[in-house]
């Protein structure tokens, strides 16, 4: 079980996300669409938690300065070790900025982050496919390339947990 602290898109970016992830679902492609309990987001997520107090981290992300809705553009895709393909944005020094700041944050309650969302190692990225063998790769590629560029609109900000897909919407977008 996992706690992220994830950006959330505006419809519009949802819902090209989630056409993306369709696509990908008719070729056969698991996607976070029908990963584990089916309840996902399209999200990119500053922090993932390993172990953690749920109020603490929530107030303590809340308690940060409001950065306000902003825009990414996804322009690449990238495959992780076992299979995990995503999208990748061009990451704004306001970004990154951002996301130290979080990591601060939840780190401060206790919290344990996950080694790949610690500064300096974190890789922004959107999931697309869940586990893709090298072979289906230049098919996912070819899925994705279809609509890149593809900028996106962060809106909100949330935890969620990504064993059963519960969501605690935030008050600020950090």
């Amino acid at each position: 079980m996992a706690l992220g602290v994830c950006l959330l898109f505006d419809g519009r970016s949802e819902r090209a996300l989630r056409n993306l992830w369709h696509r990908l679902e008719q070729h056969g492609l698991p996607t976070l669409a029908s990963h584990t309990h089916g309840r996902h987001h399209p999200h990119l997520s500053y922090v993932v938690l390993l172990d953690w107090d749920l109020d603490a981290v929530r107030a303590s992300v809340e308690s940060l300065p409001v950065g306000g809705p902003f825009e990414l553009t996804f322009d690449a895709v990238t495959a992780f070790r076992r299979g995990r393909v995503a999208l990748v944005p061009g990451v704004p020094a306001e970004l990154a900025r951002r996301q130290q700041a979080v990591v601060q944050a939840v780190r401060a309650t206790g919290a344990l982050v996950h080694r790949h969302y610690e500064p300096g190692r974190w890789l922004p990225h959107s999931s697309l496919v869940t586990r893709a063998a090298t072979d289906l790769l230049p098919q996912v590629a070819a899925a994705a390339y279809e609509v890149l560029p593809l900028t996106v609109r962060v809106t909100r900000a949330a935890l969620v947990d990504s064993a059963e897909g519960r969501l605690w919407p935030l008050d600020t977008l950090p």
